[in-house]
């Protein structure tokens, strides 16, 4: 299928059969999971803190993002490929769609960005040259330094209604898909029932949204160092890691 087949499918979830999307951020990771059956496959800027050490997600630069995406799509996955414009790459419905290209040229058959209402024309520009477009509502990794945290969205009805303006602006500028994380789950349900395409929900609770969208490192237990409250572990590879190690060492040392 070509990509915006692949996205129209997903969009045709809507009220069907749920969407699994995990993360993804280098070439055998990308096979294991499309191999797998998973729907969605995100190189996402969170990247940043799981793959390069950086505290959040503001420090991750186009050159990074192009870098994971070629590794992804070089699996070649059955599973739609989306990429994240990077904080600072798409101020602009110009430079949003010069970094959607750029993405794509890399691999991407769909990119991702933040925000609802400011990013419409960007959204707009971006699908109109036949490009594929996933929203992302609620809380914004790329605004966490201006809002001192990360927070949970929808807790009042002016938020919920807020977070719908946004989603119903991004929705007419053409987007497929709209990820929607850390809002209460109440919000999350109200708004998934309200909107025409699929909610893709990250610790909103669960069967909230028409699918989930969880960080690869976090379904694994690759990455003990922080597991945000809503993640849920299906793994222990920073455990197997360790153990491995240890029995390596005592073949080479011998004690």
């Amino acid at each position: 299928m070509t990509a915006l087949q692949k996205a129209e499918a997903i969009r045709l979830r809507k009220g069907n059969r749920p969407i699994a999307a995990l993360t993804a951020y280098d070439y055998p990771t990308a096979r294991l999971l499309d191999e797998g059956g998973v729907d969605v496959l995100l190189v996402g800027d969170s990247l940043g803190m799981v793959v390069l050490g950086f505290p959040d997600t503001t420090h991750v630069t186009l050159e990074h993002m192009l870098h994971h995406v070629a590794a992804v799509a070089r699996a070649k996955p059955t599973a739609l490929v989306v990429g994240d414009l990077p904080i600072h790459t798409y101020d602009t419905p110009e430079q949003a769609l010069d970094t959607a290209r750029r993405l794509v040229a890399a691999g991407a058959e769909a990119v991702k960005l933040e925000g609802g209402v400011r990013q419409a024309e960007k959204v707009r520009a971006i699908t109109q040259a036949g490009i594929p477009v996933m929203g992302h509502l609620g809380m914004l990794p790329q605004r966490v330094l201006e809002e001192g945290g990360y927070r949970k969205k929808g807790k009042t009805p002016e938020q919920t209604e807020a977070i719908r303006e946004g989603a119903q602006a991004i929705i007419d500028a053409g987007v497929f898909a709209i990820v929607m994380e850390s809002i209460v789950p109440e919000a999350a349900r109200f708004l998934t029932a309200s909107l025409s395409v699929p909610t893709i929900g990250i610790g909103c609770g669960q069967h909230t949204c028409d699918g989930e969208v969880a960080v690869v490192t976090d379904l694994l237990g690759s990455y003990p160092w922080f597991v945000p409250p809503f993640a849920r572990p299906e793994a222990d590879v920073a455990g197997a890691t360790r153990n491995a190690v240890a029995r390596y060492l005592l073949q080479v040392r011998g004690s």
